[in-house]
């Protein structure tokens, strides 16, 4: 009898710690699923953040600083926004420039910033960049749209970049024929008449001897379709031989010179220092991003 009760109470003592043990369990597991966010709650907080597109800042930011007025980039300024408030709350911005025109003052800050991050020579002249603009958006907005020049390489002897070369390619497919090089890309102080358009990435020269005057209309504007600011180049226009003069529009490698052609291309002028009319084929100016999800 007496073995009997000592039995009991061993195993009424075993049961009472496993309950206590399991109330602990049990009371610690909530604090710790409270301080780890379930994969749905991060991503619903990654999906409460503002899209900030890409193609629209960088292409505003070539278009506001040249124009005349304070007219926006269409489809730009919810983009231009978030990334101008993002500056300001970094002290580069004033808040009286943050309203969605990436003008000259927006250009300046951006250039700030980027070189806050350590960038020096083209990645730091305003004209954002996929790797710094996710750096400034961090917990404030996600990129979508991204869009970069790509590695550099080699064509007829000249240095140009990923992007450049698809687009060329593309074109020479819509002419069916090959176009020869004059003139790369990342060239600074190679040809003083170029006036530093050629010294970062997305513009070449193409050489246009033997075509007629119909085939060089024909080829820049294949150049224009697929996404160049293009023109034929004649000697009376400046020091140089007849060519044609092909900046790839949001290239984010342009340099600064290189920037300003593009966006005096969508305002209709010529590019050079004149700021004549444009002289070319008028047709719907597009993005080489833009052309590629319309064909």
């Amino acid at each position: 009898m007496a073995l009997a009760i000592k039995t009991r109470n061993t195993a009424t003592r075993l049961l009472t710690a496993a309950a206590v043990l399991s109330g602990l369990v049990l009371s610690a597991a909530p604090a710790h699923a409270a301080a780890t966010p379930s994969h749905t709650e991060a991503s619903a907080s990654a999906a409460a953040l503002p899209a900030v597109d890409m193609e629209a800042v960088v292409l505003a930011a070539q278009i506001d600083p040249r124009r005349a007025d304070h007219t926006l980039t269409p489809g730009a300024h919810d983009s231009v926004m978030a990334v101008e408030q993002a500056l300001e709350a970094r002290h580069l911005l004033d808040a009286r420039w943050v309203n969605g025109y990436f003008g000259t003052t927006a250009i300046g800050a951006y250039a700030a910033f980027q070189r806050s991050l350590g960038y020096t020579g083209l990645a730091a002249n305003g004209l954002p960049g996929a790797s710094s603009l996710a750096t400034l958006g961090q917990g404030r907005y996600t990129l979508i749209h991204q869009i970069g020049p790509g590695a550099r390489l080699q064509r007829d002897g000249y240095t140009i970049d990923t992007r450049t070369q698809q687009m060329l390619t593309e074109a020479e497919r819509l002419l069916g024929f090959h176009l020869t090089l004059s003139q790369g890309s990342y060239n600074p102080g190679g040809d003083p008449t170029s006036a530093g358009t050629h010294d970062g990435g997305g513009v070449v020269d193409v050489n246009i001897d033997g075509m007629s005057s119909t085939t060089r209309t024909a080829v820049a504007r294949a150049l224009r379709e697929v996404g160049f600011a293009a023109w034929v180049r004649n000697p009376s226009q400046g020091d140089w031989p007849w060519h044609i003069h092909a900046a790839a529009i949001s290239d984010t490698d342009l340099s600064t010179q290189a920037q300003n052609q593009t966006g005096d291309y969508y305002l209709g002028f010529n590019g050079l220092a004149n700021h004549g009319a444009d002289d070319g084929p008028r047709i719907p100016i597009q993005t080489w991003e833009q052309y590629q999800r319309s064909h």
